[in-house]
């Protein structure tokens, strides 16, 4: 059995699902998303929860129970509340400004990497333009946009400098000058 699948889904004030076969529309004060979930799982929609069952009793069947159950959480989350990734840029000269919906990086390359954001996401620019965070209703969408900005520079093990999550640790190695 599914701990997670088990749980029902508690509805926010102000949050309204819409269930046309596979397809789910969550709409809430912050935006609306729409999924399609696996025909492996059935949805029951009352006034004030959300509960998935798997439509059998086969493993492949059960496997999709606490997914779709997780994905419509986060769906109802996103709607109600959004999601938030917040970064930080470690290295000398290492800084990020948003030009309207694109962020300019520059990251000691002989170039600055413009990345438009997709849409639905946001950006705010902390302190000097060393720290930043990703806003959006859509949690996949969040994490997939902050992996893409960590891929432009990611943290080498020996100096820590690059583009890192605000709560990531780097294990840091020790250089040549500490195998002695």
């Amino acid at each position: 059995m599914s701990r997670i699948g088990k749980k029902p889904i508690i509805l926010p004030n102000g949050v309204t699902v819409t269930l046309k076969g596979n397809d789910i529309a969550v709409k809430g004060p912050l935006g609306t998303l729409h999924r399609r979930l696996s025909p492996n799982v059935e949805v029951n929609v009352d006034q004030s929860e959300i509960r998935v069952t798997p439509a059998g009793k086969g493993r492949r069947l059960r496997a999709f129970w606490g997914l779709s159950r997780a994905l419509l959480a986060n769906m109802v989350v996103g709607v109600s509340e959004g999601f938030k990734k917040e970064m930080s840029l470690i290295g000398v000269g290492y800084r990020v400004a948003l030009e309207g919906k694109t962020l300019v990086f520059n990251l000691g390359y002989s170039h600055q990497i413009k990345f438009p954001l997709p849409a639905g996401i946001d950006a705010k620019i902390g302190d000097r333009g060393v720290a930043f965070s990703v806003h959006g209703i859509d949690k996949e969408l969040v994490g997939q946009t902050c992996a893409t900005i960590r891929s432009f520079r990611p943290p080498e093990p020996y100096k820590g400098k690059g583009i890192r999550y605000a709560n990531e640790y780097i294990r840091q190695k020790a250089g040549k000058a500490g195998a002695k």
